[in-house]
């Protein structure tokens, strides 16, 4: 996930520093492409699994019949059998996504912004809220090291962390920790995320299809972000500090 380039710091001399290493990954489901996206290498299944959980492809672990690497940076699925071949392609992708960006490539809003049942609302205090910052930097092992990376982490309602993804991608990442916690069957249902990033209503609809009822976020969301965060009954934190939030 990291590697080694030269750099030329001023004042300072010529040496190297760890950077984050970028590649595509392309998804297939049964054997078909339907998404191409930048990520930082590792935990890939559990990018496939997440990213097909959040665009409504699958509904649970069990529509899973099978995940495998089948080439570099190329990974396919199998799906269970009684899955209507149109969920299949209902993730397929018009364009390239980038790193930045969960939907760039999607063929329309309607398309993407999918309805799942209204969430149990759930209000995290704020002195759980404050101990998460402290938390997420001791289990960041990759952003320590190069500083560019965002983090994903799902904690539940006493503000353990239980599951932690890093990934050049904010939309990555919290599919990466969704599909870890699918895949280890652990149902997340009612806890929360926080993310090292700003929300965008991408982030929120994910949070929203996971089935989580807490989203909170170390930078600022938009307007759409919160619009749709009160249609899906999920409590929006943002400008999280040790010291500081802001409830949207």
């Amino acid at each position: 996930m990291k590697t080694r380039v030269p750099v030329w710091p001023w004042p300072g001399d010529p040496g190297e520093d760890e950077v984050v290493v970028e590649e595509p990954l392309e998804l297939r489901v049964e054997g078909q492409p339907v998404a191409i996206t930048l990520r930082s290498p590792g935990q890939d299944l559990d990018l496939a699994a997440g990213f097909l959980w959040t665009e409504g492809v699958i509904d649970g672990a069990d529509d899973l019949r099978a995940l495998a690497t089948v080439a570099d940076n190329v990974v396919d699925v199998r799906l269970s059998e009684g899955v209507p071949p149109a969920r299949a392609r209902s993730a397929d992708r018009a364009f390239f996504a980038t790193s930045s960006c969960g939907i760039c490539g999607t063929a329309s809003m309607d398309r993407i912004r999918r309805k799942a049942p209204k969430l149990d609302p759930w209000r995290p205090d704020p002195e759980l809220l404050r101990l998460l910052p402290a938390r997420l930097e001791a289990q960041q092992e990759n952003f320590g090291a190069t500083g560019g990376l965002h983090a994903a982490a799902i904690f539940d309602r006493a503000g353990e962390l239980l599951f932690l993804r890093e990934d050049v991608g904010r939309h990555n990442a919290m599919d990466k920790v969704l599909g870890a916690a699918l895949r280890a069957e652990r149902d997340v249902y009612g806890m929360g995320m926080v993310v090292t990033s700003r929300l965008g209503f991408e982030l929120v609809q994910k949070a929203w299809m996971g089935g989580l009822s807490a989203l909170v976020a170390f930078g600022a969301p938009t307007s759409l972000a919160v619009q749709t965060a009160k249609e899906g009954g999920l409590c929006l934190v943002g400008w999280l500090r040790p010291g500081r939030m802001v409830y949207f």
